[in-house]
């Protein structure tokens, strides 16, 4: 039997919101690493389906919705039952994340999460402007609530794969980077200095560059959206206009960009849905490749992290987006809900491990315009080697159940951080909690760019004197 490391204690409940495919897979992860007591762990979630696997694993189940009216009173006295200090592990959608930390934070419990989630009823309001439904939007309110009551108990915002391990990545890629080109630096241990490494290494912007190759048994039915991860929260996101994190190198931004008027304005939306928007990028297994520019908070937050300013005056920031290409039924899911105007499929179907026919998640970091043209460092887990590491999960679950526990870990280890983002922890410590579930984390350096390989039979509107202008990534 595999002897796994106990990182911690929790001396109080565990709520678990949410037993999607994340809270089954990251349940296992929860047993394996902590030390609680079982008899004041509880899932809560309306839809009763994975009840028989909370039982088999003797935790208590709650068929409950969470919202706006009952928040308080439903998860108050489950987070305070008994003593020690409660710890919520927020992995559900329409509960507002900012709402549920800032009630945690109140009565003392700890807090994770792996996005910025609204209420009901937030990402498909026809009465809001499409800048009220971006993540930047969504951000700002994380960012007041950190304003308002800063230091005091743990939340951990946004703390998944991406956002969350990506941004852990983009530390470890900077020093590898920093290594490769001879250049000698102390380890950066402020914000500031971080984004003045990147700003002396010469990167333009960062791609968080994924492909997932994962292929079912069963081709993909007409009218069912098939997913390797939530179908809710991909429809969601991938409705929301297209953002990116806006870097001081572009020349060019598109016609219907639209720049932010409040809050740290380190990034722009498009008035087009992510999941509709392509650019051009690089993975390691593919190469180039088509994404999609789904809105993410990581695309903000990393912008914003490496800003560097004199005085008030931004004089760098990298370009930073989503450049994602699914599995290949989550594109042709797309295509049909595109195609019929929007409309999500009447069902949705989650790819779980026992399905799956072979394949990766790849997902890391594409650094580029430096010296060394690009630089992709991230994680290429396989199925095969997920199913050996951990059960109820396929590649694509386990970089997010991975990083929730080393969220936890880190939650534990400084419990009196206050409100943080993932950008803001010890990504050394984070990553080391969660390279044992990662498959091979590698970094490999390209030649390709925006540029490379083009058919030159029509006339384009690009910048053939900067290969990594947006101009030249937007597939327009």
């Amino acid at each position: 039997m595999n002897q796994h490391t106990v990182h911690a204690k929790i001396t109080g409940p565990i709520v678990m919101i949410g037993f999607g495919s994340i809270g089954k897979g990251t349940l296992p992860l929860i047993e394996r690493h902590f030390e609680y007591d079982k008899s004041r762990f509880v899932i809560v979630d309306p839809d009763d389906s994975g009840r028989a696997l909370a039982d088999k694993h003797g935790v208590r189940f709650i068929k409950e919705e969470v919202t706006r009216q009952n928040y308080r009173q439903l998860l108050q006295p489950l987070l305070t039952a008994g003593s020690g200090q409660g710890f919520c592990v927020n992995l559900s959608v329409d509960t507002s994340s900012v709402q549920i930390m800032e009630m945690c934070r109140e009565i003392g419990a700890l807090y994770v999460d792996t996005v910025v989630e609204p209420w009901l009823g937030f990402y498909f309001d026809k009465n809001a402007g499409p800048e009220a439904r971006t993540n930047y939007a969504l951000r700002e309110t994380l960012l007041a609530a950190k304003r308002r009551n800063p230091g005091g108990p743990t939340a951990v915002s946004t703390c998944g794969a991406n956002p969350g391990m990506v941004s852990w990545f983009v530390k470890q890629a900077l020093l590898n980077l920093a290594g490769d080109l001879k250049v000698k630096i102390a380890e950066p241990n402020t914000r500031e200095e971080w984004g003045r490494l990147a700003q002396q290494l010469g990167v333009k912007g960062v791609h968080i560059a994924e492909r997932d190759t994962q292929r079912s048994k069963n081709p993909k039915p007409m009218n069912v959206f098939v997913n390797t991860w939530s179908v809710e929260g991909f429809v969601s996101e991938g409705l929301q206009p297209a953002e990116l994190g806006w870097g001081t190198h572009e020349k060019w931004m598109p016609e219907n960009a639209c720049e932010q008027k409040e809050g740290c304005k380190a990034a722009i939306y498009l008035l087009q849905p992510g999941a509709n928007t392509r650019v051009r990028s690089w993975c390691p297994t593919p190469g180039a490749q088509y994404g999609y520019l789904v809105t993410h908070n990581e695309s903000i937050s990393i912008a914003d992290y490496f800003t560097v300013r004199d005085g008030e005056k931004v004089v760098y920031r990298p370009t930073c987006h989503y450049a994602y290409h699914p599995a290949n039924d989550a594109v042709l899911s797309l295509h049909e809900m595109f195609g019929a105007a929007g409309r999500a499929q009447p069902d949705w179907h989650i790819l779980d491990e026992n399905e799956i026919v072979d394949g990766i998640d790849e997902l890391g970091v594409l650094l580029y315009g430096h010296a060394k043209n690009a630089y992709w460092y991230g994680s290429q887990l396989s199925i095969e080697e997920t199913r050996e590491l951990v059960p109820y999960q396929n590649a694509t679950g386990l970089q997010v159940s991975s990083a929730v526990l080393a969220g936890m870990v880190w939650a534990l280890e400084n419990p009196e951080a206050g409100i943080v983002e993932a950008d803001e922890m010890d990504f050394r410590r984070c990553l080391e909690v969660q390279m044992p579930y990662l498959g091979p984390v590698k970094g490999h350096y390209t030649d390709w760019t925006p540029l490379s390989d083009r058919p030159g039979l029509f006339e384009e509107d690009i910048d053939t004197d900067d290969p990594w202008q947006f101009r030249n990534v937007l597939v327009k």
